[in-house]
């Protein structure tokens, strides 16, 4: 699995997820359980992960949605 987003917003990432999901797409949330333990004060963003094989099309359909510029580049910046 590769990491195509990482962010505290909750919002944004349920959008994802919904979004890959509708697309038949395989999405992982990350991070989670950690961010709920340590109060979620932010100090632990989760991550969204898909499939290496359905990378390109989870960053084209987050980019048409309007989200592209909460995507992270394939080498993780």
């Amino acid at each position: 699995m590769i990491e195509i987003l990482r962010t505290n917003n909750l919002v944004t990432i349920s959008a994802v997820e919904a979004l890959l999901n509708a697309a038949d797409i395989h999405v992982l949330v990350a991070d989670g359980y950690i961010s709920a333990l340590e109060g979620s004060i932010g100090a632990f963003q989760r991550r969204v992960l898909v499939l290496d094989d359905e990378e390109a099309e989870a960053r084209a359909l987050i980019a048409a949605a309007g989200m592209g510029a909460e995507l992270r580049d394939a080498r993780g910046g």
